[in-house]
């Protein structure tokens, strides 16, 4: 118990203490560093200075898809897009948007708050290029939803389906989340016909980016989400000798691809605003006239 009567009142002033960061500064990549002018994720804080510290909390995404925006503005251009179940970690939350940071590459921007919700333990994933989701465990039953692939939710085996909160996705079009693959090609195929959308990650679209990253993840192999930083971190670049081969990937200015054997290109471009397999050759003479150096790197994962 605190003795009050013998207590001592101290009237001097309260002491001061200020706030430094030693060292050098630090230049972030905002694209994967939560930082605003007004607010910074708490994880940042021996790093730079903020008025303001967030912790983040884990949300997941409730819809088929959506995108996360660069700004909270109308008109807003996207930044990449989750997919039903990945995971959202929200630093400021407010009526109508989540400004956070997506869990599976830390990808910064600003996502809808209706298209998040508590967080979710996922046990299946969507393998179909699109998984139309039943109201009962019967294909002749409405159909409430579409899933694109690589969507994941938590769900439960029933009589040839997956039973789930939303309802019933078919077992031939999801697998249980630990049932990985080891052929990244296979899985950027499952995308060919596919429109190009900017940002895109597979819902209603994709982008070049989207599709090494998507195809990769569903491998078990994590990657970043832009070009010019998967150029630095997927695998070890070849030798100027070295022949392609199938599962190799080709850097250009702001575009990258997957080599689907030792000639031919598999990527989403807006070239043909598609997913789609055409000759290398062919891309490298439409970039050749604007650019002096078409090829930036070729690289090969080891397996």
């Amino acid at each position: 118990m605190k003795d009050t009567d013998t207590a001592t009142a101290d009237t001097s002033p309260p002491e001061r203490h200020s706030f430094r960061l030693n060292g050098r500064s630090v230049v972030l990549d905002r694209r994967v560093h939560a930082v605003r002018a007004d607010l910074a994720d708490l994880s940042l804080s021996g790093v730079i200075f903020s008025a303001h510290y967030a912790r983040a909390v884990e949300m997941t995404c409730v819809l088929a898809g959506a995108m996360v925006l660069e700004t909270d503005r109308p008109g807003a251009r996207a930044a990449t897009q989750l997919l039903r179940g990945e995971s959202f970690h929200a630093l400021d939350v407010t009526t109508e948007w989540a400004w956070g940071f997506c869990g599976h590459d830390g990808y910064v921007g600003y996502v809808r708050r209706e298209a998040l919700d508590a967080r979710e333990t996922p046990t299946h994933q969507i393998t179909a290029l699109s998984a139309p989701v039943f109201e009962t465990a019967d294909i002749k039953s409405r159909i409430i939803d579409y899933w694109p692939i690589g969507a994941q939710f938590p769900g439960v085996a029933e009589d040839g389906f997956i039973a789930c909160a939303e309802g019933h996705v078919h077992a031939r079009h999801a697998a249980p989340l630990g049932a990985l693959g080891g052929d990244w090609v296979a899985a950027a195929e499952r995308h060919i016909g596919q429109p190009y959308v900017w940002g895109g990650r597979g819902y209603d679209g994709i982008d070049c980016s989207g599709l090494v990253q998507t195809a990769l993840s569903r491998c078990g192999i994590s990657v970043p989400r832009d070009t010019d930083l998967q150029r630095e971190s997927i695998g070890q670049p070849l030798a100027e000798g070295d022949t392609l081969r199938r599962g190799d990937f080709v850097f250009f200015p702001g575009h990258v691809g997957i080599m689907a054997d030792e000639a031919h290109l598999l990527h989403a471009n807006g070239h043909w605003m598609a997913t789609v397999i055409e000759p290398l050759a062919d891309v490298i003479a439409r970039l050749e006239p604007t650019y002096a150096q078409p090829v930036l790197a070729r690289r090969r994962i080891a397996t």
